[in-house]
C-alpha cells in the first residue's frame, strides 16, 4: 500500500452547533471549537472534521446549504474560520469540511433563480420534471419520508415537479449537467485554497439518478419505495461524476477525503476507496445498513453484539483483501450513542465506553471518534415529541401514531433510535447546561450533566476521557505504529458476547490481540503464547497464558 500522510491518524467528528457557545446564544460556534483545541490536542486528534459551518436555513441543520463560499454568521465568519484553521495547524491538527453536493438549500440563489426562470441556466443545476398522467415522476420516497416530488415554487398549477431524495427543502442538484459539475469543483477549490486539508463528503451515491424516473417495487403500504433503492440501481454511472471530481480537485491539493457510502461490496469497494478509488477512505456503515434496511423506527432491530461485531468484521476483511482502508466508526451525527445501542444493558455505562474504544481504535484503518464519545455519552432521555428536532424523527413519530402505538410508545421509539441523541450539547462541566453555553441551548442538555462531563473526568485516571487518551497514544507508539497503521486484521472467533481480534505484522512477526468481554459471566481465555499488556480497563488478569476478563473487561496485548 502506497503511504499517504493520513495514514496512521486517528480523526474526531465536531457537529459545530452543539460542540461550545462563546457568546450565549445558545448555539457553538467557531470561536467556540477554536477554545477547545488545547482539549482536542491532549486527546490526541490528528484530523478534525466539521459538520456543515455553511449559511443554511437549517431546516436539516446545516446539510442544506444556501451559500457554499461562507460561514453562517450563527458560527461565525471568515475571518474566524481562518482563525481556525492558523490555530489547528499550530497543534499540527488538520481540519476537514462537510461537502454536501447532492443537494443545495432551496434558499441558494441557484433554485431562487431557476424557479423564477425555468429556462434560465440555473434551471438546469436541476431535476426539473414533467408529472406522469396526472401524478408525480415516479414513486420514490424521500430519505425523511413522503415523495422525493414537489411541484416548483411559483409553478405550482403546471404539471412540473422538482427532485429532493432529502426535504423539500433541499432541491437536487443536477450532476448530469457539465456547468453544474464546474460549479462544483469551484467551490470545492475555494475551500482547499483556504487550507482546507479535505472533506467527508455527505450523501454522495444519491447524485446518480435514472433520467427515465421510472417507479420501483414498492416496499411499504405507501405504495412507495426508499430512494436509496434507485441509487443502488444506477451505481455504475457514478464513475464518471467522481473521476472527474477527484482529478479536479481532491488529486492537486493530495487531499483527505472520507465518502458516505452504503451498499459497499467487493468490486465496489475497490472503485470508491482502494489504490485508485474516488476517496481515501470510506466510513464503515455496515451496522446501520443492517438496522436501516426496514423503513421505520418501529420495524428496527435491535443488533445483538455478536451481530454489530459480525458487521464490523466483515468490513474489516472486505476493505483488507481489496487494500483499502476503511474509517471504522461507533456513532456520529445520524447516529444514536454507541454505548446505548450496540451494547447489553449491564454496559450502558463508562466501562462500556471504555470497552467499545478498546475495540474501536485497533481495528484497521483511520477511526473517528464522534464529540462526546470519548467521554462515554449515552442516549438522551427525551420525554417529548416537542424535545426532538430532527426531521426524521418527527416524521416516524407520526407514523407510529398512525399504525395504532401510543404517544409515549412513539416518543420512545425516537429517543432509541433519533439522531437528536447525538446532537445533544456536549458536555463540559457539571455548571448551568453543561458549561456548553451561558444562554439556553438549542437543544435539551443530557440528564446526566452533573456527573457525566469532561471536568469530572480530566484528573480521574480511569474515566473514560484518560482511556481514550491512552489509547491514541498508544497508537502512535512508533514500536507499534506500522502494526496499527499497516498490520493485517484477523477475527478471533471465542464466544458470544466476546469482541476480539488480531493485528499481525508479517515482516516483523508482531502479534497484537484486542479482546473484550460484554458478558455478565467472566472470560477465560488461553494465550497460544505468553503476553504483554500493553493496555486493559475493568477487571483483567493474565497468569502465565491464561487470560482472565471480567464483565465489561477489555485488553489489548503483545504475544511474546
Amino acid at each position: 500500500m502506497e503511504q499517504k500522510w493520513w495514514h496512521g491518524k486517528t480523526a474526531y467528528q465536531i457537529y459545530p452547533k452543539s460542540f461550545c457557545d462563546s457568546n450565549g446564544d445558545g448555539i457553538g460556534d467557531l470561536p467556540g471549537i477554536i477554545s477547545k483545541l488545547d482539549y482536542l490536542k491532549a486527546l490526541g486528534i490528528d484530523i478534525l472534521w466539521l459538520s456543515p459551518i455553511y449559511p443554511s436555513p437549517f431546516v436539516d441543520q446545516g446539510y442544506d446549504i444556501s451559500d457554499y463560499e461562507n460561514i453562517d454568521p450563527s458560527f461565525g465568519t471568515l475571518e474566524d474560520f481562518d482563525r481556525l484553521m492558523k490555530e489547528a495547524k499550530a497543534r499540527g491538527i488538520d481540519v476537514i469540511m462537510d461537502l454536501v453536493v447532492n443537494h443545495c438549500s432551496s434558499e441558494h440563489k441557484w433554485f431562487k433563480k431557476a424557479c423564477a426562470d425555468l429556462n434560465s441556466e440555473e434551471a438546469g443545476y436541476f431535476y426539473f420534471i414533467k408529472g406522469k398522467d396526472g401524478k408525480v415522476p415516479n414513486n420514490l420516497r424521500s430519505y425523511f419520508g413522503g415523495s422525493v416530488w414537489e411541484k416548483i415554487p411559483g409553478h405550482e398549477n403546471e404539471d412540473i415537479y422538482y427532485s429532493h431524495y432529502f426535504a423539500k427543502e433541499q432541491p437536487d442538484l443536477n450532476w448530469y449537467n457539465p456547468k453544474l459539475r464546474e460549479q462544483v469543483y469551484k467551490l470545492v477549490t475555494f475551500w482547499l485554497d483556504k487550507g482546507v486539508a479535505g472533506f467527508r463528503v455527505d450523501a454522495i451515491l444519491s447524485i446518480v439518478k435514472d433520467l427515465s424516473f421510472p417507479d420501483l417495487p414498492p416496499d411499504d403500504s405507501d405504495g412507495m419505495t426508499h430512494a436509496a433503492k434507485m441509487n443502488a440501481r444506477n451505481l455504475s454511472q457514478i464513475g464518471k461524476f467522481l473521476n472527474e471530481l477527484k482529478d479536479r480537485t481532491f488529486t492537486p491539493h493530495d487531499s483527505f477525503t472520507v465518502g458516505e457510502v452504503l451498499t459497499v461490496t467487493k468490486e465496489s469497494v475497490t472503485e470508491f476507496a482502494g489504490p485508485q478509488g474516488y476517496f481515501s477512505t470510506l466510513f464503515d456503515l455496515s451496522p446501520r445498513e443492517l438496522i436501516e434496511a426496514h423503513p421505520h423506527y418501529r420495524e428496527y432491530p435491535n443488533l445483538t453484539v455478536d451481530e454489530f461485531v459480525g458487521c464490523v468484521f466483515n468490513t474489516q476483511e472486505l476493505y483488507q483483501k481489496a487494500d483499502a482502508f476503511v474509517a471504522p466508526i461507533i456513532e456520529n451525527h445520524d447516529e444514536p450513542r454507541g454505548v446505548s445501542y450496540y451494547l447489553p444493558e449491564h454496559l450502558h455505562n463508562a466501562q462500556g465506553a471504555k470497552l467499545l474504544g478498546t475495540f474501536l481504535m485497533f481495528l484497521r484503518g483511520i477511526p473517528f471518534i464522534y464529540q462526546g464519545q470519548e467521554i462515554g455519552m449515552t442516549n438522551t432521555d427525551f420525554k417529548s415529541i416537542d424535545e426532538f428536532n430532527d426531521l426524521f424523527a418527527k416524521d416516524e413519530y407520526q407514523t407510529s401514531i398512525a399504525c395504532g402505538l401510543s404517544e409515549q410508545e412513539a416518543v420512545a421509539l425516537c429517543a432509541r433510535h433519533g439522531r437528536d441523541n447525538a446532537r445533544t450539547p456536549m458536555l463540559w462541566s457539571d455548571e448551568p447546561n453543561a458549561g456548553f453555553t451561558t444562554g439556553k441551548p438549542w437543544l435539551r442538555v443530557h440528564q446526566d450533566y452533573q456527573t457525566l462531563n469532561v471536568k469530572a473526568q480530566e484528573n480521574d485516571p480511569l474515566s473514560p476521557l484518560n482511556h481514550y487518551r491512552k489509547l491514541i497514544a498508544l497508537r502512535k507508539e512508533p514500536s507499534l505504529h506500522e502494526t496499527v497503521t499497516y498490520g493485517r486484521f484477523e477475527r478471533n472467533t471465542i464466544a458470544s458476547g466476546v469482541m476480539s481480534y488480531w493485528r499481525i505484522n508479517d515482516k516483523t512477526g508482531q502479534k497484537l490481540l484486542v479482546i473484550a468481554n460484554t458478558n455478565k459471566e467472566p472470560l477465560t481465555y488461553q494465550l497460544p503464547q505468553a503476553a504483554t499488556e500493553l493496555l486493559t480497563t475493568g477487571e483483567v488478569k493474565l497468569e502465565g497464558t491464561t487470560l482472565t476478563l471480567g464483565c465489561g473487561g477489555a485488553a489489548i496485548l503483545e504475544l511474546k
